[in-house]
């Protein structure tokens, strides 16, 4: 196994938290060990500092996302903390479909990981539309740093133990059998989602409108204050007047900093 010095660990958490906002305190170092181990060894390196200069050096930007997706937590599952999906249902959209223009819903998933909040959100407003969704574009743009999670989101495929207490009639009507053990998402819900690659500590989103709604959910919770201070501002600036933010239930904003007015526990709203 590949033991990481102290000076090198901090020179990587360093270089972590400026480009991707993830604070790694020194506890983590372990941790770190354990996830980069396999990869050093695999490519005969040495030390973390030859891994790190492989990666800053590496144009192509694959070096980066291989390194990610193993530092990277990615755990979630469909309807997490159910009560922010009802919130979403019951109150957010009734709210816009009476106020959005143009009948154009715009929501983001940021931080998707492999897609269960977004496809359950997909699930919710085909339910709610029903028949007149046609005449609503409600397509949902869910992203993450991680290629790999989302290569994983597109596909659409979970085991049978991830949907296992999903409602019956969203299995029979959104989900078929793959094969003994995985299910696939149905085409129409898959469809629903357009998943890309966004570093959530880019000064800026290459949004043309802002968002009506966004699900930012335990990701701030790997930030200092700072850091999360300076992505609730940027998150509020691309917000919709009348929008909604979502946060985890492990998380929140500094009130006397954010200019979101708290709704209920995790969910804030720009006025």
């Amino acid at each position: 196994m590949i033991v990481i010095q102290e000076q090198e660990f901090r020179r990587f958490a360093d270089y972590i938290k400026v480009n991707y906002g993830i604070h790694f305190k020194n506890e983590k170092k372990t941790l770190v060990e354990g996830r980069l181990g396999q990869v050093l060894t695999s490519m005969n390196m040495g030390s973390l500092t030859e891994y790190m200069e492989y990666v800053t050096t590496d144009k192509t930007g694959q070096a980066a996302a291989v390194m990610l997706d193993r530092i990277t937590t990615n755990y979630t599952f469909f309807m997490r903390e159910p009560e922010h999906f009802h919130f979403f249902r019951d109150r957010v959209l009734p709210y816009l479909s009476q106020t959005a223009k143009d009948r154009d819903l715009r929501i983001w998933s940021a931080a998707c990981s492999t897609g269960e909040e977004p496809y359950t959100l997909a699930m919710l407003i085909d339910e709610f539309f029903g028949s007149n969704k046609a005449a609503w574009d409600t397509k949902i743009l869910a992203t993450d740093i991680s290629q790999g999670v989302l290569a994983s989101a597109m596909s659409g495929v979970y085991g049978k133990e991830k949907i296992a207490d999903l409602p019956d009639g969203w299995k029979k009507r959104y989900f078929k059998p793959l094969d003994s053990e995985r299910c696939i998402l149905s085409e129409k819900i898959r469809n629903e989602v357009i998943f890309s690659n966004i570093n959530l500590m880019n000064t800026s989103f290459p949004f043309k409108r802002k968002m009506h709604v966004i699900f930012c959910r335990n990701v701030m919770i790997y930030f200092d204050n700072d850091t999360k201070d300076r992505l609730a501002e940027r998150l509020y600036d691309i917000t919709e007047p009348g929008g909604f933010l979502f946060i985890g239930h492990s998380e929140s904003l500094n009130r006397e900093a954010t200019r979101y007015r708290y709704v209920m526990p995790a969910v804030y709203r720009k006025e």
